[in-house]
């Protein structure tokens, strides 16, 4: 019966035994056992973990610097020192041949110490943070900061010195044979490619220089298109001299001649086209034969019945620079090698539609001076005069009295007449050409043009206005003005009985006003002694002064601008020619005093120790 009920305990529990009380104890205390050794080693597992959370594990390395059993402000503090040096040491970086170093902190690369070890330290259950306190731990990397815009700027500003410019081909004729220059690819910096290079290599690959990322640039003109060139025109070009007929004349044009003529020039399509300047090869062709063709004429003015009249051009029969460039082209590209050039008709340098677009038709300024009774003297105003007369100074140019005059020689039509030089009258050759430097510069100076240099006389002449006159001396005073008018400036000059007149035709421009102020400071003539042989006697007796002479132009109405020349002429001295004598007589000068005007004829003098006529 026992049995039966033992059975159908076993049944009641699903096939297995029932436990008997003293089974069930040692159970209970079994599993009392297991969750206290569980809840302590949880203690301590959380124990070590709040333990260590402030502490780097032992034998932790960041780019070799040991940071191990440091806190975490100790651990910053290591790395700081131990990684700055290197991580703030210069890169070096290379493109093909070229090379440079940047600086890590200026081009956005750093290491951010805090990041760094905040990842090795604080509070954690993770069992990969426990274990390496236990076992040691080993390398870590570090927590990098790469501000990518920065290092993209950083290598912008150095790519020009880092890229290569392409060279394209050359062919160059002008020696007279061709020299060719190959083309060569450039290089240009692929800028975001050599960033990401760049932030991988960096800081562990830089002993060594990075390369950075390139990409080639092509010539414009490669050598192929320089091959091209050379087939298509160098040398047919160059396979022979060539023989260019004009009229009746034949000339042959060597090679060399052709090559120093030509270039070889880049098109937009990015080949080169064959250019032929004709110009040399002309010009030895009018050399050779002189009868070719006919000049023309240049437009010219001429004065009839006191008045400018314009004489018209007239066309010229020539040969054409252009004509020689296209017959030698066609020549040097034919199987005859031969080609005929036509003369062109041609338009002169200046045309009569020039002329008359100068604006010649008015006086805007006269000026008349008397000049005194010498016959010699006044031969020499009339041949200035007449190389004044008809001269014409377009806008921009600039007149020279003295270029206009010279040379001042017997041949040129110049007589020897008084002048002053040293102090001294005497003679020379064009003596009273300074009559005429006064004429034209007050005739440029109430047409308004710019006065670029003139110089009073040393002494005053009373048929000149005071300190505005103006002397010449060949080769070292001259009298330069320039016209800065829209207009030309035809001159016309001559003597008459009365007096010496220069006038100045254009279309009236500027308003010019002159104003001459009270004479001051006067000084008394002297007494002078001159043993020279061409020694000339004078009276002297006039005193020296200084004035100021003001010009005002106005342009419409409004002042343009006002300028002040300021000039102090020397006394009329007693000249005796001969030794001073050793107990000299009292002199007989004349205290200061305004002057009164010498009489007319006394030679004129330029100063300064040079003479003037």
């Amino acid at each position: 019966m026992a049995r039966k009920n033992k059975q159908e305990s076993f049944d009641a529990l699903g096939g297995f035994e029932a436990e008997t009380p003293a089974q069930e104890g040692r159970l209970a205390r079994a599993a009392m056992w297991i969750v206290g050794v569980v809840g302590v080693l949880a203690a301590a597992y959380v124990g070590t973990a709040y333990y260590i959370q402030d502490k780097v594990a032992t034998g932790t390395t960041v780019m070799g610097s040991d940071i191990g059993g440091l806190d975490a402000s100790a651990a910053v503090a290591k790395l700081s020192k131990d990684l700055d040096p290197q991580v703030t040491e210069p890169v070096e970086i290379v493109a093909d041949d070229r090379s440079a170093e940047i600086e890590p902190a200026e081009s956005g690369l750093g290491v951010n110490y805090e990041a760094t070890v905040q990842g090795l330290t604080g509070f954690s259950l993770d069992p990969t943070r426990i274990w390496p306190h236990i076992v040691g731990a080993g390398p870590v990397e570090p927590v990098l900061d790469v501000d990518r815009t920065a290092l993209t700027r950083t290598l912008t500003d150095l790519a020009p010195s880092m890229e290569v410019e392409p060279t394209d081909g050359v062919i160059d004729l002008s020696s007279g044979a061709p020299q060719i220059t190959d083309a060569i690819d450039g290089v240009t910096l692929d800028i975001q490619a050599s960033v990401d290079q760049l932030t991988a290599a960096w800081p562990y690959e830089v002993d060594e220089p990075v390369e950075l990322v390139t990409t080639s640039l092509e010539p414009f003109i490669s050598n192929q298109d320089i091959e091209d060139a050379m087939e298509a025109y160098v040398r047919p070009l160059l396979a022979g001299p060539i023989r260019l007929s004009v009229q009746e004349s034949s000339h042959e044009v060597t090679t060399e001649e052709m090559a120093m003529a030509s270039a070889l020039v880049p098109t937009e399509q990015g080949t080169l086209e064959l250019e032929i300047d004709g110009t040399e090869i002309r010009e030895r062709i009018v050399e050779e034969s002189p009868e070719l063709g006919n000049p023309g004429a240049n437009a010219h003015f001429v004065f009839e019945e006191g008045r400018p009249v314009v004489v018209p051009s007239e066309p010229g029969l020539g040969l054409e620079a252009e004509a020689v460039s296209q017959a030698v082209r066609d020549a040097a590209l034919s199987a005859t090698r031969a080609e005929s050039v036509s003369l062109t008709e041609m338009e002169p340098d200046f045309t009569t539609e020039d002329a008359e677009a100068l604006g010649i038709v008015e006086v805007v300024s006269e000026f008349k001076t008397p000049y005194p009774y010498d016959p010699t003297r006044t031969l020499n105003l009339r041949a200035g005069q007449s190389k004044i007369n008809g001269i014409l100074v377009k806008p921009g140019e600039t007149f020279s009295l003295l270029d206009t005059l010279k040379p001042i020689s017997a041949a040129n039509g110049y007589h020897d007449s008084g002048v002053v030089e040293g102090g001294v009258a005497t003679t020379a050759l064009g003596g009273g050409l300074s009559q005429i430097s006064t004429n034209t510069y007050n005739a440029a100076y109430f047409a308004g043009m710019d006065i670029i240099e003139h110089k009073p006389h040393s002494r005053w002449f009373s048929r000149y206005p005071e300190g505005r006159e103006s002397t010449v001396w060949d080769p070292s005073v001259d009298m330069k003005f320039t016209n800065n008018t829209p207009y030309g400036v035809l001159l016309q000059a001559w003597v008459q009985d009365d007096g010496v007149v220069t006038r100045a035709w254009s279309t009236k421009y500027f308003e010019v006003e002159s104003y001459t102020s009270p004479r001051r400071n006067f000084t008394s003539p002297t007494v002078i002694y001159s043993d020279s042989p061409r020694c000339t006697p004078e009276r002297g007796g006039q005193s020296g002064f200084t004035v100021d002479v003001t010009r005002v132009r106005k342009l419409d109405g409004e002042e343009f601008d006002r300028t002040t020349n300021t000039w102090t002429y020397a006394p009329w001295n007693q000249v005796v020619c001969g030794p001073r004598p050793t107990d000299p007589p009292p002199e007989t000068a004349a205290a200061p005093a305004e002057p009164e005007p010498p009489a007319d004829g006394g030679a004129e003098d330029g100063g300064e120790g040079s003479g003037e006529g």
